[in-house]
């Protein structure tokens, strides 16, 4: 039954039952799912979501309550509705609350599944608005495995790692040959190379953004740079 048959049904105090049903509906949802993202210490976490899917309900019951107060306007009225046109400008807007989750640092970018989960939390919080309860409990189910068991299940997968990888050296393309010549035996790709001449200090910095694919050898990695000729300083990050 559409939420206008069903707020037919039941009259004004039956639609306004409903509406605080659909209300902490949306906020246990979104509870759960920004409940995940606090115990990782994530910036938007139990508090955010919960409002994003809340405030994301309220404007879709807020679309439903217009179109059913005023949906019966002919159209030889002035006023015009569009009850969708909520809906899109909800999408619009929690594009920009997600945006300010998302964090680049050098070559690593974070938040983009904090971003995404607030992308959720407001399509749970229009579902629900919506009177789609069963389709909003399915996706919070699906979420939630995302979270909480597919992110084990990655840590079993080989993949492509990006380093960062700083290298301090005396002296030149010796030292460089060398880096590379290590490198190569430990089948990282060079994807950006940089390098930095340092006259009075008498240091050249070398920085690579190279590939590493399979399990992490981070230390083993920084350690056998760190006996290559002519190497003062590594970091890798």
């Amino acid at each position: 039954m559409v939420p206008a048959m069903e707020t037919l049904a039941y009259g004004q105090a039956g639609f306004e039952v409903t509406i605080l049903g659909r209300l902490v509906l949306a906020g246990i949802l979104g509870a759960l799912i920004g409940l995940e993202r606090e115990i990782h210490g994530r910036p938007a976490g139990f508090r955010t979501h919960l409002l994003v899917t809340i405030g994301a309900c309220l404007m879709m019951i807020v679309s439903e309550y217009f179109f059913l107060r005023y949906g019966g306007l002919d159209s030889t009225s002035a006023v015009r509705l569009d009850p969708a046109r909520v809906a899109a400008q909800i999408v619009t807007g929690i594009g920009f609350l997600g945006a300010g989750a998302i964090v680049k640092e050098s070559q690593v970018v974070r938040g983009l599944t904090t971003a995404a989960c607030l992308w959720v939390a407001a399509g749970l919080g229009m579902a629900v608005g919506a009177g789609l309860y069963v389709p909003a409990l399915v996706v919070t189910g699906i979420a939630l495995f995302s979270l909480l068991f597919l992110k084990r299940a990655e840590r079993f997968l080989k993949k492509d790692r990006y380093r960062n990888l700083t290298v301090y050296c005396l002296g030149g393309d010796r030292c460089l040959l060398e880096l590379e010549e290590t490198l190569g035996r430990w089948q990282l790709r060079v994807v950006n190379f940089g390098i930095e001449n340092d006259l009075s200090a008498g240091l050249v910095r070398y920085d690579f953004v190279v590939i590493q694919y399979g399990q992490s050898v981070t230390a083993p990695l920084a350690e056998a740079i760190s006996h290559v000729e002519g190497v003062k300083k590594v970091r890798i990050r």
